[in-house]
This record gives C-alpha cells, sequence and structure tokens, in this order.
C-alpha cells in the first residue's frame, strides 16, 4: 500500500505563531458579542472629539470669521477643517493619536483664525494633562463633550469657548473608523476617505430573462422592401440582438439573459432594427421598460406572461411617446422577468465565497460565524520611491456580499492594522480572500495612478477546524513578467465558529447552487459573459461610494482575469491532472506486477483473496468499503496542520519563460513587436496541434469502439459477433464462479505462460476502422 503523503511548501511556507490577543489568552468573557477585538492585538489611542466653538472674537479688519483647531501632540499635529464658510466655528471632526507613539504628556488645542493675509492668529488654547485623561472602555457609552474656556499666552481666560471631549479608547471604540489618525494626518481632505477603515456590501444582483417571441406589422421606410428584422435589447452597457428575420411578422422565440442591480432604476430598451447593411441599420420602433416594473419569480413558478408593447418611431420614443400617438404602430410580443432564486455569479466558482440566492426571503439561516483579524505585515518591499523607498499599505478582505477596507498606514514596511471583522456563513465549502494594497491616493498622486498589488491570500473555510485559532504570517505572493515575488508577509487571526452542526453536516449534501441553476440552468455561452458584467457592476459600485475602492482592486479580488489564456495555467492543469491520473497510474502498476509475478509472494497473496472472494461473493462489497476506511484512518496522521496556502513550485511560475508570463500579465496585444506576436501565434497553434492530436485519438478510440457493431468492417464484425455467441453459450453452461476463477487465473499466469507480444484483444482493437479515413 503506498500512501500519499501531503507535502508542504519549503519556499514559502507559512509562519505559525502567537500574538497576545486576548482570545489566546482566554482574557475573553463568556458571551461571545460582547467580546469584540479578541483576535487583535490591542492598540491604545488618544481620541480627541472637536465638536464647535463660540463666542469667538472678530479678528479680521473685514469682520469675517475663518477660524480652525490645531492639535499638537510631540511631533504630531492635527488641525481640523478651515473653510470660508465656516464662520461658526463648527467642525465636527474626531482625531486619534496612537498611544504607543506619543511623545509628549501635554496635549494642546489651539484655537486659530485665518485672516485675509493668510496669516493665522491665535484666539486661546486649552491644555490636558494625559494622566488625567479619563479611559474608556468599549462598552462604555460614548462620552459626552464639554465646554471649555480659552487661555491666552498668559495662560488668562478669555471669552472664547471650544466644546470637545478628550479620552484614551482602543480600536474598538465606535469613533475608530471615522477618526483622523495621527499617521495620516499629513494628508489632504480630498485623499483622508482613502485612508480610513471601511465596510462595503455589494449590490444585490438579479439574473432578468427576456423572451423575444414575435413582432407583428414590421414597416421599413421603404415599403416596398421586407425588412430582415432583428431585436437589440440593452440594458445599461449590455446589449445582445436577436438572429435576424425576413418577414413583416417576424417569430422568433430567443431567449436573453441580462445582470440587473438594485435600485433597478435602469431602463430596458427594446428596438426592433433592420439588417440593411454597411452599419446603415434601419430602426424600425422602439420601446421603453422600467426594470423595476418587471414581475419577478422566485423560484419555479410559472414564467410571467409576456405582454405586447407598442413599436414608436425613434424621435416618439425619445420624447416618452406619450404627447403623440399614431393611429398605426407596430407590435412585439416580449416576456420580462426579473429571476430572485439564482445566485449571480461574479466570482470564478472554483474560488467563490457566496453560493446564495439573490432574494433574502429564499435564503436559509446561517450556520456559523467567521472571525477574521488582520494584525500586520512585515518584510514589505516598498512600492514608492519616496523618501528612500516606502508603502501606504492597506488590506481588503471580502467573505459573500460584505467587503471590509483597513485603513492606510502611510509610510512604513511593516504596518500594524489590528482590525477585526465578523461575517455569517452559510456554506462552509467557501472562500475567503484577504488582498494587500498600496494606496496611490496619497499626496496627490496621479489621476490614471493604480493602487499596486502586494499579494493576495484564499484560505477554504471546509479546511479549518471549528472553534480553532489560526494565527499565522502568510506569504505575500504575485505573479511578476520575471517570475513569482514574495513581497512581504501578512499576519492574519483567523476562527470558524459553528452555530448549527447538523446543517453544516447536511450541507455538504446539497448542490453548491440555489435549485433554479439546476431546474432551468443558464446557458453555457451566456456564463462568462454574466460574470463579466456582474464584475462591473460590482467595482462600478463600489468605486462609486464615499470612499471608494479602486477599480483594479475589486478587478483583483474578483478573480477577472481566472479565464484569460495563459500557456502557464495550460501546463499547470495539465499536471493536475496527471496527478490525479498518478493514482489510476500506480494501480495499474502495481495490477501489472501481480499479473508479471514481479514479487511471488504478494502474486501468491492476491491469487488466494482472489478465489476467496469468488467463492465468497458477499464479501466483495464489505472488503471494498473496509478497505477505505482503513485508508481514511491511516491517512489521519499525515493530516494538514495548517490552511493551505499558495503553492509556488506547483504555479510554475519561476519555471516559465518570461515571454510566456508576459503573453499573461500584458493583454493588450497592440503595442507588441509584430515579430512577438508572430512567435506567440506559432506557439499557440504548437500548442493547439498538440492538445488536437489528443482529442483525435480519443475520438479514434471511441469510434473504434462504436465499429464493432456497425459492420464497417464485415470480417471484424463477423468475427466479434461469432465470438460472443460461443461465449453466451459458455457462461450458460458454466457457473459463474468458474468462469471468473478462469479468468482471473489467466490473468494471474506466470511470466513463463506469457508472450511479450500483446495480446488478441488488444490487437483485435486497434485493426478496427475510425472516422478519420474520412477526413481530408
Amino acid at each position: 500500500m503506498h500512501m500519499e503523503i501531503p507535502k508542504t511548501n519549503p519556499e514559502s511556507p507559512l509562519v505559525e505563531n502567537s500574538p497576545p490577543i486576548a482570545a489566546r489568552r482566554r482574557y475573553r468573557g463568556g458571551d461571545k458579542k460582547l467580546s469584540t477585538y479578541d483576535l487583535v492585538e490591542q492598540m491604545h489611542y488618544l481620541y480627541v472629539n472637536v465638536v464647535r466653538a463660540k463666542n469667538l472674537p472678530v479678528m479680521d479688519v473685514s469682520g469675517s470669521l475663518n477660524p480652525f483647531v490645531e492639535m499638537k501632540l510631540g511631533n504630531y499635529k492635527g488641525v481640523t477643517k478651515d473653510s470660508e464658510q465656516n464662520q461658526k466655528g463648527v467642525w465636527k471632526q474626531i482625531f486619534a493619536f496612537s498611544k504607543e507613539r506619543l511623545q509628549s504628556n501635554l496635549l494642546e488645542v489651539t484655537v486659530k483664525i485665518k485672516n485675509s493675509g493668510e496669516d493665522e492668529l491665535i484666539v486661546g488654547r486649552v491644555l490636558f494633562d494625559l494622566s488625567e485623561v479619563s479611559i474608556r472602555v468599549p462598552l462604555d457609552r460614548p462620552l459626552a463633550p464639554k465646554w471649555y474656556k480659552l487661555e491666552d499666552n498668559k495662560r488668562v481666560k478669555t471669552k472664547g469657548e471650544i466644546r470637545l471631549a478628550v479620552w484614551m479608547g482602543t480600536q474598538a471604540d465606535e469613533s475608530f473608523p471615522e477618526a483622523w489618525h495621527s499617521d495620516a494626518h499629513s494628508t489632504g481632505q480630498s485623499n483622508l476617505s482613502t485612508t480610513r477603515s471601511k465596510v462595503y456590501f455589494s449590490p444585490k444582483l438579479y439574473y432578468l430573462r427576456v423572451n423575444v417571441l414575435e413582432a407583428q406589422d414590421l414597416v421599413a421606410s421603404d415599403k416596398e422592401r421586407t425588412p430582415d428584422a432583428y431585436v437589440r435589447i440593452q440594458l445599461g452597457n449590455q446589449v445582445r440582438v436577436t438572429r435576424p428575420k425576413r418577414t413583416r411578422n417576424p417569430i422568433w422565440k430567443e431567449e436573453l439573459i441580462y445582470v440587473a442591480s438594485e435600485p433597478l432604476e435602469d431602463l430596458i430598451i427594446v428596438s426592433v432594427e433592420d439588417g440593411v447593411g454597411a452599419g446603415k441599420d434601419e430602426i424600425l420602433g422602439r420601446a421603453h421598460i422600467q426594470v423595476s416594473g418587471v414581475p419577478s419569480r422566485h423560484e419555479t413558478s410559472k414564467l410571467p406572461d409576456p405582454r405586447w408593447l407598442d413599436l414608436q418611431k425613434p424621435a416618439l420614443a425619445e420624447e416618452g411617446g406619450e404627447t403623440k400617438k399614431e393611429k398605426f404602430s407596430s407590435k412585439i410580443l416580449v416576456g420580462f422577468c426579473l429571476e430572485q432564486g439564482y445566485h449571480v455569479l461574479d466570482e470564478s466558482t472554483s474560488m467563490s465565497s457566496d453560493f446564495q440566492q439573490s432574494s433574502n426571503h429564499l435564503r436559509k439561516s446561517n450556520i456559523g460565524i467567521l472571525d477574521l483579524g488582520i494584525l500586520s505585515a512585515r518584510n514589505l518591499l516598498p512600492m514608492k520611491s519616496k523618501g528612500g523607498g516606502t508603502t501606504d499599505a492597506y488590506c481588503v478582505a471580502k467573505y459573500g456580499n460584505k467587503w471590509v477596507r483597513t485603513r492606510t498606514l502611510l509610510d512604513t514596511l511593516t504596518p500594524r492594522w489590528n482590525e477585526q471583522y465578523t461575517w455569517e456563513v452559510y456554506d462552509p465549502c467557501t472562500v475567503i480572500k484577504v488582498g494587500v494594497f498600496d494606496n496611490s491616493d496619497i499626496d496627490g498622486s496621479k489621476n490614471d495612478a493604480k493602487d499596486e498589488r502586494i499579494g493576495r491570500v484564499r484560505i477554504r473555510l471546509s479546511t479549518l477546524k471549528t472553534d480553532r485559532i489560526y494565527t499565522h504570517y502568510y506569504p505575500l505572493l504575485v505573479l511578476t513578467p520575471s517570475g513569482l515575488k514574495e513581497l512581504g508577509q501578512l499576519q492574519l487571526a483567523l476562527r470558524f465558529t459553528c452555530t448549527a452542526w447538523v446543517n453544516m453536516v447536511t450541507q455538504y449534501g446539497k448542490p453548491l447552487f440555489p435549485k433554479m441553476h439546476y431546474v432551468q440552468p443558464i446557458p453555457v455561452k451566456y456564463i462568462d459573459w454574466l460574470r463579466h458584467h456582474a464584475q462591473q457592476i460590482v467595482a462600478a459600485r463600489l468605486g462609486g461610494s464615499e470612499a471608494p475602492l479602486r477599480c483594479e482592486t475589486v478587478e483583483y479580488m474578483l478573480d477577472v482575469d481566472s479565464h484569460m489564456w495563459s500557456l502557464r495555467r495550460g501546463k499547470v492543469s495539465f499536471l493536475r491532472l496527471m496527478s490525479f491520473l498518478l493514482g489510476v497510474t500506480a494501480c495499474c502498476k502495481f495490477i501489472n506486477d501481480i499479473s508479471t509475478w514481479r514479487n511471488p509472494v504478494t502474486t501468491i497473496i492476491v491469487s488466494v483473496l482472489f478465489l476467496i472472494l469468488v467463492c465468497y461473493r458477499d464479501l466483495i462489497l464489505p472488503t471494498i468499503f473496509l478497505y477505505l476506511f482503513v485508508i481514511g484512518i491511516w491517512n489521519f496522521r499525515f493530516r494538514p496542520r495548517h490552511p493551505p496556502q499558495m503553492d509556488a513550485p506547483l504555479s510554475l511560475a519561476d519555471a516559465a519563460h518570461p515571454d510566456e508570463l508576459d503573453e499573461e500579465l500584458y493583454t493588450d496585444p497592440t503595442s507588441i513587436p509584430e515579430e512577438i506576436l508572430r512567435m506567440r501565434y506559432d506557439r499557440l497553434r504548437s500548442v493547439a496541434g498538440r492538445f488536437q492530436t489528443v482529442i483525435e485519438d480519443l475520438a479514434s478510440l471511441g469510434e473504434r469502439a462504436q465499429a464493432i457493431l456497425s459492420w464497417n468492417d464485415p470480417r471484424a464484425t463477423a468475427i466479434f459477433t461469432i465470438f460472443m455467441l460461443i461465449w453466451a453459450v459458455f457462461i450458460y453452461v458454466t457457473p459463474l464462479q468458474v468462469v471468473a476463477v478462469l479468468v482471473g487465473l489467466y490473468f494471474l499466469r506466470h511470466p513463463w505462460f506469457r508472450g511479450k507480444i500483446p495480446d488478441v484483444p488488444a490487437n483485435f482493437f486497434k485493426r478496427l476502422p475510425s472516422e478519420s479515413d474520412g477526413l481530408p
């Protein structure tokens, strides 16, 4: 028995560590919901909530008032917004200073006024001794701001007052996400939102099914000409057309599928056009339908009835078509349905983090909770050249429809985020993704600058034990034209808690996708097209939020280019297939060794076991199942101790030719030299030729099997049919056990009774004809 022991990746191994988190120190209480942030290190911050000021003097000659507040704490300085419209001194801003970086025990809050000459005039200030600042724990209620008298440079109180609150808290404070952190105080107001932590939700997506049935009374501009009509239906930037029909009353009966997203405000444009040709197609009529007015279907119920739409001329359609009504108009019969029982694919199926239906009413209850602690990173390579090389790193995690983004830590190669997030789990066979990026919006970078990828980690929940805390440093690997590079290591803490064991176990027997995917499956030709548009909708929606997620970030997390051609991935897929077939090959080699008596003792034992199973046929299935049970128990001691990680040797990134990597990563062929394009084309034809040869061989094997009884070779078919008759009579008059023993002994015969030429059945099969004879 040869057992395959799981191998580790020696080049980029996982590094398990024990950070000082509350969950490992058993610091948390009995109620899990009350002990937030127990998977990260506790970090203390000095929070300053600046609300407003009053009784400020008018110190400008023009009589205008433009106040702002400046906070100084050692070398750190925070400044509130100052605008010409802020005449009343209302700011409502929160500042957070990291306690471990505090260089002074005195906080100075100064109110200043900027006059017309851009000079800063001091109104007054308030001093706070940090040793006297109150400490607030997460379960406390928010600290109420107080009014403080402003003092001048001589410590004399003035009429001016400022309302603020100062306290010491942790990253679990509700003010933490919206605070202006000390390491981002040099960032401008326009880029401040890109440095804060944020939670996003993907838009709810639906499949829109459109059944184009028929049209009546279509009239072209040339009334003597029969229109070659087809239907063009557009939803946003999704356009599909039907096949053309040359008749005035065409019947199509075609189904088109689109991706719609809430709040369902888009218009469906139904246009019937005449394919005149030469790019001058004529619009015969047009109709508009609001997506919100389309009837919904939850599961396998009947499709909504189709409806007749009046086709208006383009001019009337643009005006709405309600002020003028034609006495005669063409009509089209179309059925619309908003499918809520499907899961709209926006990720690769093998790496998906969600399989739930679009409708919340159809979703089942969760089976567990996933807690993720994003602790820190180390050994990051500098992504920017400023200051001798630095990185402004942030993390993005995605699971289900929930996206999280940590705050951006500026100018550091060893960032410490210590942020924790929670998701509900509905299926254990899903994947959570965590990516690290370099923020390009800092310091007024160019608008076309992209957030550089630092690396990504993917963890399948089914590989995690429940209620166990996993704390590891994961290598951040990125594929570059020069090969696979490790740009750093990301420290994560992960915990999967099961809340419904029975539901989780039964989940393994249920299909991955909702029932509608099997009752009425989406056509294969539409799947990639629909996934592409779903990814575009998600990227556009998240990119338009208040603190936008960049398009390149969303596409990287969604594996947009997973379906693109790659010679390297083709080789990897072939090696994976061969690795799977290696077990089958080992079994065949084992059987061949037995039949050729390479190990006589083993052959004798197998022969005796074979005779026993033939005599006692009831033991065959129990023996097989018991053997599988023994294999499972044997492999238990070789079970993985850590979550799986990216396998660098399997990816062939270091063994691939640089041109292959360049072809995979550089998708724009317009600027590539002609010689390189020709070389890549020839290489692609060579690879496709080999693949074609394998397909042809498999097709020939199948056609030879069909030719046995097809009388394409009359002599071969006659020989086979006569032999089958003799074999049937022999088996009928001979007990089955005797037949099995004779066949088994013939197969296990000693090499003395074997020849080196192939057997008669193999020779007979190879001589059968195939359809390749009729190919040119």
